[in-house]
């Protein structure tokens, strides 16, 4: 099993440049064998709560296509974010991409601050998908800041907890604190992509990260990096080694 997490510099509004961003990391990703590649939160449009209106994307938003066709001639799951606008509202979402055509949507559960403000919490999408063997749930930023989050998600049968965050630098031996401290305690492997640049004003803190279900930080990339970082399963044992680009 492989799979692989982005560390990008998304541009605030920029979706067009933002795709072509994911396009190119889920292909670099698909070329080394990930079967699944995550992104950072809004990873789409940039973090950008003000924009975030004009910027959402709806459920079945042809800007995705390109997504669906690498997904489908690739094989790879994308958790790519962005503003969403559901029946419900506009939330901060997680579209989960997946080779056979379909799109699940994960919604953030636990608001942070003035995202109140914006967006509203979403708890009836919560999907779990599978992935050669790992029963896979989603998270996002202030979620994992909550222990109930991981906790529901473990209860739940997860094995995999990915997380897609924005978090700056001050904050991140907390974030991998947190996240490590999950996956000791519910069993879980957790894999976690941030931003390496800046958006909304606020430094991007990077060091997206692995850890296994014993709670070890496989590996890591560093906090300017911007790249890929592919993880592998051989047996009960995961590696990681990262794939870093210029920009």
């Amino acid at each position: 099993m492989k799979i692989a997490t982005a560390q990008t510099k998304p541009r605030d509004g920029n979706i067009e440049y933002n795709l072509a961003d994911h396009l190119q990391f889920t292909a670099m990703a698909a070329e080394l064998g990930a079967q699944l590649i995550v992104f950072p939160e809004m990873s789409l449009t940039g973090y950008h709560r003000e924009l975030a209106q004009e910027c959402a994307l709806t459920e079945n938003d042809e800007r995705l296509f390109g997504l669906k066709l690498v997904s489908a001639q690739k094989g790879i799951i994308i958790v790519a974010g962005a503003p969403i606008m559901l029946e419900s509202g506009l939330h901060i979402g997680s579209f989960i991409i997946l080779p056979d055509g379909r799109v699940e949507i994960y919604t953030k559960q636990f608001l942070h601050g003035e995202e109140a403000l914006y967006f509203v919490p979403g708890l009836d999408r919560n999907p779990i998908i599978e992935l050669e063997g790992e029963q896979i749930s989603f998270a996002i930023c202030a979620d994992t800041s909550n222990p109930v989050h991981a906790r529901n998600a473990a209860e739940r049968g997860a094995t995999m907890y990915i997380a897609s965050i924005f978090f700056e630098p001050p904050d991140m031996e907390r974030a991998h604190g947190q996240l490590g401290g999950y996956a000791s305690e519910h069993r879980m492997n957790v894999l976690m992509s941030n931003y390496s640049g800046p958006s909304y004003n606020f430094p991007g803190g990077g060091r997206s990260a692995f850890w296994d279900n014993s709670g070890t930080r496989v590996a890591e990339l560093g906090t300017d990096d911007q790249g890929i970082l592919i993880i592998e399963r051989q047996g009960s044992v995961w590696s990681g080694y990262a794939v870093t680009t210029k920009g």
